[in-house]
């Protein structure tokens, strides 16, 4: 590749870089190898500067590193015969600095970004089938993993390190990948993950409680989200107007498009739309009518829920506004499959039947109670825990959505890590206003068990928080647990 040469990568910001052919680019000292680049940053826990002399002894060809203020920028020094090169800002540098090391990866493929709170997941799932039952080359990044459509391997974080989405974006055009749907954190937004992708589309699905331990406060969790549609760069911008948050950003973005299910179009909206007008759900899922700025159609739709037809007329308004046909999307909608450990069903004769969803948000539980309640015709099962070391302001919030949406509640664990389960438990329940009548029953296993041997056949019963997820974290251990898994032995059927 015409860039892994350390002068070449480097010209934009630094006139006289030495000459070194470079193998790999790697933020990662403890894998940093002969002939690699190691790039030392100072990021939210660490300062990678300090592994220098780790990667010297491993062999690095060469090391560009976080300036000490803007008079070292540019600045080439020599250690052990190694350069290290100085650049100011470089956390906002590196995602361009990775895209000339990768060849533009983005280029090459055409790129959707979706951020929100809930919804990321299906909605490039969605995305990416849609894309490849009309031709395409579908592939997705982002929570559940990275790759080529039924080739999808696991991912650690939901929008990895600037570095790593390139590479994983080369990969993916190298693989034959020619439409890209990528989930974009908060947090990948922030720490400028993205910053230097050329996104054919932007998607905000939408915006409820969730990181607050990492941003602070609502305001600017609001505001890490909006740096997709106002600092990176984006061609056509998807907005779900049913969204507080959404008609707030459309009236500065009155080239956007706006989704609406709940016939929420800002008043006189001059740009384009998509709205539902009818929707019929039934047992398969959902029969949708919606017109729009390229005219009408029926859809089918065979996900569960009110919030997945959102996700649904976020992602064919999305490819909508990128040039393919309504007709011919409309014609294939009844082909796309539910996505893995999202409102996905479980079902046997004789058996309740049970939905498990990833649901581990306020929001998103009250959004995945209110779907399984369309479907059931009997009681109403909610099972879920909250996360341990992670925001402790949501678990009475989440305490009180299962008691009001559900008729029958068990609390339980999720990934306490390093929390005292029972602890974790209490705090749910102390949003409850009869916790008495909550069963809680800390082992996970256990208490998806009970709930299969309790409900009766008419009943639903919602497994929360988990999702596709095929470990739990209790304490400093990683152990093996699925609540797919789980939920299908216990019913005789195949995960």
């Amino acid at each position: 590749m015409a860039d892994r040469n350390l002068r070449a990568l480097l010209a934009p910001w630094v006139e006289q870089a030495p000459e070194r052919a470079l193998r790999e680019m790697t933020l990662d000292s403890r894998v940093a190898a002969a002939g690699d680049l190691f790039v030392a940053v100072v990021g939210h826990a660490a300062d990678g500067r300090r592994f220098i002399p780790q990667a010297i002894a491993q062999g690095v060809a060469a090391i560009i590193a976080e300036a000490d203020g803007v008079a070292e920028d540019g600045c080439v020094r020599e250690q052990h015969g190694v350069p290290v090169v100085y650049l100011s800002r470089l956390n906002e540098r590196l995602s361009a600095l990775a895209g000339r090391f990768y060849c533009q990866p983005g280029d090459d493929v055409q790129l959707i970004g979706v951020t929100g709170t809930n919804g990321k997941t299906t909605t490039t799932q969605l995305l990416a089938q849609w894309a490849q039952l009309l031709g395409a080359r579908g592939a997705v990044m982002g929570t559940v993993g990275n790759g080529l459509l039924g080739q999808v391997y696991p991912s650690e974080n939901t929008t990895g390190s600037a570095v790593e989405v390139q590479h994983r974006l080369r990969n993916l055009a190298d693989a034959g990948a020619t439409l890209v749907a990528m989930e974009v954190s908060s947090h990948g937004l922030v720490q400028n993950r993205v910053l230097a992708l050329p996104f054919a589309a932007s998607v905000f699905t939408n915006l409820s409680r969730d990181h607050l331990d990492y941003h602070g406060d609502m305001a600017q969790y609001e505001q890490a989200k909006w740096r997709l549609f106002s600092t990176h760069h984006s061609g056509e911008k998807i907005i779900n107007a049913d969204d507080e948050v959404g008609r707030r950003w459309l009236a500065k973005l009155p080239d956007a498009v706006a989704v609406t299910l709940t016939d929420a179009l800002p008043q006189d909206w001059p740009g384009r739309w998509l709205a539902a007008r009818s929707v019929t759900y039934h047992d398969g899922g959902a029969t949708i009518d919606i017109d729009s700025s390229w005219g009408s159609a029926t859809l089918h739709s065979r996900l569960m829920g009110e919030f997945n037809v959102s996700n649904l007329l976020v992602a064919l308004a999305t490819l909508l506004a990128l040039g393919y046909p309504l007709a011919a999307l409309s014609a294939v909608s009844g082909q796309l499959q539910p996505v893995c450990g999202r409102m996905e069903v479980f079902q046997a004769a004789g058996k309740p039947t049970v939905v498990v969803d990833y649901a581990h948000t306020p929001d998103a539980l009250e959004k995945a109670l209110l779907a399984a309640r369309l479907h059931c015709q009997g009681q109403l099962w909610c099972l879920f825990g909250c996360g341990g070391d992670r925001d402790t302001g949501k678990r009475p919030l989440m305490g009180a959505i299962a008691e009001q949406y559900a008729d029958r509640v068990v609390v339980t664990d999720d990934n306490p890590r390093s929390e005292e389960p029972r602890s974790i438990i209490n705090d749910i329940l102390s949003g409850m206003l009869d916790p008495g009548s909550v069963q809680a029953i800390p082992g996970r296993a256990e208490a998806v068990t009970a709930a299969i041997m309790q409900a009766a056949p008419q009943d639903v019963i919602l497994v929360a928080g988990k999702g596709h997820e095929d470990y739990q974290l209790v304490g400093n251990r990683r152990l093996d647990y699925s609540d797919r898994v789980t939920v299908a032995r216990l019913l005789g059927v195949v995960a």
